[in-house]
């Protein structure tokens, strides 16, 4: 059985999650996932969009699961599910989550890989790693802290509170917060629409971005020139700087450009 499991669409890929209704994170889910995104880093995908079957994004870790394993085979787990996770931060494309239910622990780390998350209004996201004794494991703590600043992400992480759609929304973890019965097909239509967008643009801005998560504005001004300037004679920049110049001698907005990622 597929626990992860990689479809794609026309220009968007699909990573999902399989195992309903908890979509549990165990050894099998790890394998599947790291299958997943690798097909998913092969193709000519324009976008990814990282989805679950059934009721709940995800419940977190397998606890049981987990307690067969020693301190070496845990680690060795864990730094497998951690590069997973920051292999899809490494696509050159923008990602999208999707998440209903519960998205818990490790369920929530994977959902913060993502550029946007589209949330159901009443999902629960929640650290609750501290609750049994241990700490997220795969980059909620830094990465809520890069979000949310150091005081919430401190309360969210140490007090495994939870945390409604909504107030992801509100708090700018969620970039989208809609009806739950509303999440697949929002989630889908963003990232169709992202695939017929300028797709080395994308990149290139997700380049800043990483840039500036790890050494600040200064990282990211010492490589803004040499990350854009090969935009500037793509297809895309000509199509839609042609475009904009043609609406401006009508005095118009440009409509929607369609682009071809080249």
């Amino acid at each position: 059985m597929q626990f992860v499991k990689f479809e794609r669409k026309d220009a968007v890929g699909h990573i999902i999650l399989a195992n309903p209704p908890k979509n549990l994170i165990n050894s099998s889910f790890s394998d599947s996932l790291k299958q997943a995104v690798h097909e998913a880093s092969e193709g000519d995908l324009r976008a990814l969009l990282v989805r679950a079957e059934g009721p709940n994004f995800s419940q977190g870790g397998d606890v049981l699961d987990f307690l067969q394993k020693d301190t070496n085979a845990f680690r060795t787990f864990i730094g497998e599910c951690n590069q997973s996770f920051r292999a899809i931060e490494a696509l050159q494309i923008p990602t999208v989550v999707a998440v209903r239910g519960a998205a818990f622990g490790g369920a929530f780390e994977l959902a913060l890989a993502c550029d946007f998350i589209v949330a159901a209004e009443d999902a629960v996201f929640r650290c609750i790693e501290a609750s049994v004794g241990s700490a997220p494991v795969a980059g909620a703590v830094q990465r809520l802290a890069e979000r949310i600043g150091r005081s919430r992400a401190a309360r969210y992480a140490m007090l495994c509170e939870p945390m409604s759609g909504v107030v992801a929304g509100q708090l700018g973890i969620a970039a989208f917060v809609v009806p739950a019965h509303e999440v697949e097909a929002t989630a889908l239509k963003f990232a169709q629409d992202l695939s017929t967008g300028p797709t080395r643009s994308y990149a290139a801005i997700r380049t800043l971005l990483k840039a500036w998560s790890g050494g600040g504005v200064p990282s990211a001004d010492a490589m803004i020139l040499d990350v854009t300037m090969g935009l500037h004679s793509s297809e895309d920049a000509r199509r839609g700087r042609t475009a904009r110049a043609e609406a401006m001698k009508k005095g118009i907005e440009p409509p929607k450009t369609v682009f071809t990622g080249r």
